[in-house]
Order: C-alpha cells, then sequence, then structure tokens
C-alpha cells in the first residue's frame, strides 16, 4: 500500500500540486494493487485526494539492472540494447516518461485507489541472439495492477501491442526524497512477467526465462511544484 504518510521530515503544509506531483512519483513504485471494494449503494463518486491529469514528460523512469538479469542474458547469449530516446547509464536502464494521467483515492474508498497511466513512448529495450532480435517497445505502466504493458516487435515484424510485459513488487520501496524542486523514490523490483517469459522462451528456443526473473529495481524521478 502507499505510505500514508508521503514525506515525514516536512514541516510545512504541501500545496496540492505538490502532493498531486509526488503521487504521480508514488505510482511506479508502490505496490499499486487493489485495495478494498466499493461501499454498495453510497451513490457518491469518491474525489481524487490528488492528480495530475496531463503529464507533459521530463520525468524518467530508471531500473537499475540485477545481476541475475544480466547473468542470464549473458547464459543465452542475448545481447541488450535501447531503442529510440531510452538509455543504458552505469548499469541502468532510462525511459523518459512521455505522457499519462493519474488519480489517488483514498484506500478502501474504491477497488484501485491508484488509477491512470503512466506513458513511455518512442523507447524500449531490445534483445538480439544470432539472427533474432525482439524489441520491447512504448511502456506503458497501470498502476491499478501494478503492471506495465508495451508492444513487442520480432526481425521487424509487430507480435504484440499492448502486451503485459513486467510486474512490479512494491515491497522493498524506500522512502520519499526530496532535493529542491526534485522528489525521487526508488526500491520498486520490476519483474519479467508471465507473458514475457514465454514469449521470449519461444522466439529464443529456451525454457530459462520466468515469471521470476528479477530484471531490476526502479527509481523514479518527477519535478515537483515547490
Amino acid at each position: 500500500m502507499l505510505p500514508t504518510d508521503w514525506n515525514p521530515m516536512r514541516t510545512h503544509k504541501p500545496s496540492r500540486k505538490t502532493i498531486a506531483g509526488i503521487a504521480g512519483l508514488l505510482l511506479l513504485a508502490a505496490p499499486l494493487a487493489a485495495c478494498g471494494e466499493d461501499e454498495a449503494g453510497s451513490g457518491n463518486a469518491p474525489t481524487p485526494v490528488a492528480e495530475i491529469v496531463d503529464l507533459k514528460g521530463g520525468e524518467t523512469t530508471a531500473i537499475k539492472l540485477d545481476t541475475g538479469f544480466t547473468d542470464a542474458l549473458t547464459s543465452l547469449k542475448l545481447t541488450p540494447g535501447v531503442l529510440g530516446s531510452a538509455k543504458l547509464t552505469d548499469g541502468s536502464l532510462i525511459f523518459p516518461i512521455t505522457g499519462g494521467n493519474v488519480s489517488v483515492f483514498t484506500p478502501g474508498e474504491v477497488p484501485n485507489y491508484v488509477v491512470g497511466q503512466i506513458q513511455h513512448e518512442s523507447s524500449g529495450l531490445s534483445l538480439k541472439a544470432g539472427g533474432t532480435t525482439v524489441e520491447l517497445r512504448n511502456f506503458n505502466v497501470d498502476p491499478g495492477v501494478s503492471r506495465v504493458y508495451g508492444d513487442v516487435v520480432v526481425n521487424g515484424d509487430v507480435a504484440a501491442t499492448s502486451a503485459y510485459l513486467f510486474r512490479l513488487n512494491g515491497s522493498t520501496l524506500k522512502d520519499l526524497q526530496t532535493e529542491g524542486d526534485t522528489a525521487i523514490l526508488e526500491g520498486t523490483k520490476v519483474f519479467i512477467s508471465d507473458v514475457a517469459a514465454g514469449l521470449l522462451n519461444d522466439t529464443f528456443g529456451t525454457d530459462a526465462v520466468t515469471d521470476q526473473l528479477l530484471v531490476g529495481v526502479a527509481k523514479i524521478t518527477v519535478k515537483v511544484p515547490s
């Protein structure tokens, strides 16, 4: 669940914009699972406690690659690469956030108290072995179900769109860090999904990829208005 106190060191009351910015940051790092159920017959539409109606970009999602993942790539003779605006720097994959929207509700008030989407268009990750190249593109985070979706291209041909590629686990989430107008939250683990594992196994002729394969740990950086 999202922590009830997002910044315990704060000594002044944050503005709504600040809360909204931090809420957007938390979306990619917290467990983000459904919490509670609708109250039957309440008749009142819930109001979000924080929201960002238009993510305009400028923020980033970075994944510090786990050695187990890189070792698995080596053993399978897979060569990783980046696509579009993505970068691979100091062992981290970095994907610019290009758009989306976020709404955060009171836990228990609605089934999924964090809803929206976080888009990473025109970037992605490639895996190559021999004459086969798999590209995972255009990541879209669905915080309501703690999943990351994306498009899959094999040797230039689209194999799937909006496929379930990664699952998120925020049980190791660290406390929020703020540096000036920048907020940083890291610690969420990113795993290969069972769907992506099956696709990679079929494509590269192996059974070594499972949904227990830890890709790495996420670090989300956003600008927060003061």
